[in-house]
């Protein structure tokens, strides 16, 4: 369901609403602004600061409750020493995060000066924070049930002036929403049809061009790579293309390329049985792809932009790939297969290899790809590598706008001696060593030719722990690095 979104302008204390989250920095007193709530709550705000029941601190939060008419409870949430708009987009995360477990059906939010990126930034946040996945739940029975945030409004100076980021935020909340869902839809649900089902409702919500290949389209196309992933799997995989063509008629596009590996057993080089259920999420590069396109889409951005997804799933049977094998891509290369659990480089070499008939402009790619990548940057920074580095730094621009931080890694011609093969063009694999850097040279074989950055979102996309202003589950990550790029081009 998505969340209804609205302004209000004036004085907070006389929102009439079950709740209103007040976000606060390190140490504030209190604003001006929230004189006449202060009041109203009998000097509890003013109070609960000067006693230091709360400071302010990032992820601290206060409940407070009053009769009478305005807000029914007051929510204190804190910034911390984060700059604004990283601090007012993590508030109102936590604040939307509060508001749906205590089931009060409707909010509002208030933090002082909200300027145009921090207001996106709230509603961004409110959004992320109140998504919760239950439509595979059995209900709890009606006189447990809760109610699930549905709508919230944000307090501004002034509404007229706002509705642009209000608009904003909500068509990136919306493509975060899309994202996170087809992410947490278990892979038996989320099987590449069903991608591309998402993707054709997209198309026909936006007026875009849709294109759906096959199995036996693929074969045409000679995607020797992709295929060799589809190999062991009795699902069609499918090539997912989504045109928007909001820009001048014949401008090249930017392309964004996303993994759709709806699940991933590793095939014959089988990954251990611990933890394996968190193969499901192995598609969340394309998902994110999908999310992007919701919100440029909504956003009407004039630049064109066209999507492209390889989704199948690693599975093992009598037909699967197996290690020492050699197959050849689609643009001629022949790669030796030594670790089938290295698939997800397979299927993009060949989109990446067709996203070239576009000509684009530019082009970026999102993928779960190695755990190499977990290992150097853990799960708070996004993997960043590429061969323009004009792009690499707008890239690396787009993820801090949107919060999704990326960090640059090398990538030097003296690793490209651990992908060399005995028997074929390159091998899907290098050692032990420089994991993410030699998958992302792998993939520049295929590339070659457009400017082109890699995005390795192995431990962004999704968290295996809960997150304080999130649960476990995705994250929402690559949407605005996406959008954030894409948007930067059309300005």
């Amino acid at each position: 369901m998505s969340l209804a979104l609205d302004l209000r302008a004036g004085d907070p204390s006389r929102a009439a609403t079950p709740l209103l989250a007040v976000a606060l920095g390190a140490g504030d007193t209190l604003p001006r602004a929230l004189t006449a709530l202060d009041r109203r709550y009998d000097g509890a705000l003013s109070r609960a600061l000067r006693r230091k029941d709360f400071q302010g601190a990032k992820d601290e939060a206060l409940l407070l409750f009053a009769p009478g008419a305005g807000p029914e409870r007051v929510l204190l949430v804190g910034m911390g020493a984060l700059d604004a708009v990283k601090g007012v987009t993590r508030a109102a995360t936590l604040a939307g995060r509060r508001a749906n477990a205590l089931g009060v059906g409707k909010m509002a939010f208030w933090a002082e000066g909200l300027g145009d990126a921090a207001l996106e930034g709230a509603v961004i946040g409110v959004a992320l924070g109140a998504w919760e996945f239950r439509e595979l739940h059995t209900p709890p029975p009606p006189a447990k049930r809760k109610k699930a945030l549905a709508t919230a409004t944000f307090c501004v100076d002034n509404a007229r002036s706002a509705r642009g980021p209000l608009a904003a935020g909500a068509a990136v909340a919306e493509g975060q929403r899309i994202t996170r869902r087809l992410a947490m839809l278990p892979g038996n649900i989320c099987t590449p049809e069903y991608l591309a089902r998402a993707a054709r409702d997209i198309a026909k919500r936006h007026k875009l061009v849709v294109k759906v290949f096959g199995r036996r389209e693929l074969t045409r196309m000679k995607m020797g790579s992709f295929l060799a992933v589809a190999a062991g799997t009795t699902q069609d995989p499918k090539l997912i293309v989504l045109e928007y063509k909001g820009g001048r008629r014949g401008e090249a596009p930017v392309a964004i390329v996303g993994k759709g590996l709806c699940f991933d057993s590793g095939g014959i080089s089988i990954k251990p049985a611990q933890g394996m259920e968190a193969m499901k999420f192995d598609m969340s590069g394309a998902a994110g792809v999908l999310g992007a396109m919701e919100a440029i889409a909504c956003m009407k951005l004039r630049i064109n932009v066209v999507a492209l997804i390889g989704s199948t799933t690693n599975m093992l049977g009598g037909e699967a790939m197996k290690p020492g094998d050699v197959v050849r891509a689609s643009n001629g290369k022949t790669i030796e297969i030594q670790n089938t659990d290295a698939e997800g480089r397979l299927v993009l070499a060949d989109v990446l290899s067709y996203a070239q008939k576009y000509k684009p402009q530019a082009c970026v790619d999102a993928a779960t790809l190695t755990g190499a990548c977990v290992i150097a940057l853990g799960n708070t920074t996004v993997g960043v590598l590429g061969n323009d580095q004009a792009v690499v730094d707008e890239v690396l621009a787009a993820g801090r706008r949107g919060g999704e931080v990326g960090w640059q890694l090398p990538m030097f011609e003296e690793y490209k001696e651990l992908i060399k093969s005995d028997v074929a063009d390159m091998r899907n694999i290098g050692g032990r060593g420089a994991g993410t850097i030699t998958a992302a040279l792998f993939l520049a074989e295929f590339a070659e030719g457009m400017p082109w950055v890699h995005l390795d979102v192995a431990g962004t996309a999704y968290s295996e722990s809960d997150l304080v202003v999130m649960p476990k589950g995705p994250t929402g990550t690559p949407v605005r690095t996406f959008v954030e790029f894409v948007r930067g081009r059309a300005r």
